[in-house]
């Protein structure tokens, strides 16, 4: 999957990107909401080398670039079940420094588009802890709905944390693009 925005790159990670990916997910205040953090570059390389570059289903990740360096910003998992009828799940992570410039929006947006056009999916969702803000302000610009809130249900970074799931159906997103635009 590569996808490409006004501002925006979304492609395979490469193994150049190992440190870049290494340093995002290792901070701190993106590591406290993340399931997987490296814990060093060879890890971040070892990640990278494992990522299909044609998945037809199961968890992959994807970096996200500005078009015009190509840097590493962030980085953008999907699920894909086996199942054309099953939810697809994605999470994303932008570097702490590129957050608030709408980035995460853009990329998720052209992900949508992707789902729920050329693969042709019925329903997207997320979960995301509770008290990244930001991430829960994202998901409900985005036009997505909270459908649970799973008390103390993880166990991350040696504490118990909630799960909060937020879901969007594809006839939902086509009626907000329909009135975005």
């Amino acid at each position: 999957m590569e996808l490409v925005t006004a501002r925006l790159r979304i492609d395979a990670l490469r193994p150049d990107d190992a440190a870049a990916l290494f340093a995002l997910r290792g901070d701190p205040a993106v590591a406290r909401y993340q399931g997987w953090r490296p814990a060093d570059s060879a890890a971040a390389r070892a990640f990278i080398a494992a990522q299909p570059q044609l998945p037809s289903h199961g968890w992959f990740q994807r970096a996200i670039r500005p078009r015009d360096d190509g840097t590493l910003i962030g980085d953008l998992g999907l699920n894909l079940p086996e199942a054309a009828g099953d939810s697809v799940e994605f999470g994303i992570s932008i570097a702490p420094a590129r957050q608030g410039f709408g980035y995460a929006d853009e990329a998720v947006r052209a992900v949508f588009d992707h789902v729920f056009g050329q693969l042709g999916r019925h329903r997207v969702h997320a979960s995301v802890d509770p008290r990244n803000l930001a991430c829960m302000a994202l998901l409900r610009a985005l036009g997505m709905r909270q459908e649970a809130h799973h008390r103390e249900s993880l166990w991350l970074r040696g504490e118990w944390v909630d799960d909060a799931i937020f879901a969007l159906l594809e006839h939902e997103w086509r009626a907000a693009q329909c009135h975005r635009g």
